[in-house]
């Protein structure tokens, strides 16, 4: 695996493995019951959890984007992320944030008041046409990912001519645009879950490779998401083994970023697949 390099915290930071990105939801409507978080002492405590669990990257969400999910305003967001943002900022000041928003104004906010070092943006810049400029003039790394339409009209949009190839042309003007604003730090996301039938899921992780060509660091967020139980008829909550089965997968594809709601079996699938790779 190529090392990583990353701009955290004002420095680079280097890894010669993949990451593991822990999921913070601070929303009442996340599709995981498991992850939803409703009081300040749930919050600070699944903060420790994720950070003790040695996740490299914190993502903290404060609206849900499952699908039919309702969009929110902006100060309700806020009020939702700000307390995290905080309590992170002032406990563990060398980690990692990430903040899962399509609004420019909550990526501004993250960053210019509690030093936010990755913007995690469902859209591609499609919900807010100032985001990817703002990212650009905050100097910090963008995560820009596959949807079309919103969180609830995407599962409408699911017709591709080419899937993959469709993929790769999205993030090449993608990278275009992100590299025009300024942007250094770019990773992509083809948006597993996000205008994607079942079937298409699986074929774009058996396809990675495909959008590899293009250069830059992949993230995939596979964890207990509805591909995994409508193939087995069951509930998010019993989702944990195949999440770290897809992860595994994932990562023998050679992904460079997991992101996941259990942060120590992802590092425990990191490590074995490195161990294995190397030996």
């Amino acid at each position: 695996m190529p090392t990583l390099s990353l701009k955290i915290k004002n420095e680079i930071r280097e890894w010669d493995r993949p990451l593991v990105m822990g999921v913070l939801d601070v929303t009442p409507d996340s599709f995981f019951a498991g992850s939803r978080i409703v009081t300040e002492k749930t919050l600070f405590g699944s903060i420790d959890k994720i950070i003790e669990d040695k996740a490299d990257i914190i993502d903290i969400g404060g609206m849900s984007t499952r699908p039919g999910a309702d969009i929110i305003d902006i100060e309700e967001e806020w009020r939702r992320v700000a307390p995290a943002l905080k309590y992170i900022s002032e406990n563990y000041p060398k980690m990692a944030v990430s903040v899962d928003t399509f609004r420019a104004e909550i990526a501004r906010r993250a960053h210019e008041e509690f030093s936010a070092d990755i913007i995690n943006d469902i859209s591609g810049g499609g919900l807010d046409d100032k985001m990817i400029e703002t990212v650009g003039k905050l100097n910090i790394v963008y995560l820009g990912m596959h949807m079309r339409g919103t969180p609830a009209t995407m599962q409408q949009l699911t017709q591709y001519d080419n899937l993959m190839f469709d993929l790769s042309r999205y993030f090449g003007e993608l990278i275009k645009k992100c590299k025009d604003a300024g942007i250094a730090d770019i990773i992509i996301d083809p948006g597993i879950g996000f205008s994607k039938t079942l079937d298409q899921n699986y074929h774009i992780i058996n396809n990675l490779e495909i959008l590899q060509s293009l250069g830059y660091p992949i993230l995939i967020g596979v964890s207990r998401k509805s591909f995994l139980y409508r193939f087995f008829e069951d509930k998010p909550e019993n989702m944990l083994n195949a999440t770290t089965v897809m992860n595994t997968i994932s990562l023998l594809k050679g992904v460079n970023i997991i992101r996941v709601h259990d942060v120590k079996e992802a590092v425990e699938a990191v490590k074995l697949v490195q161990k294995t790779l190397n030996a």
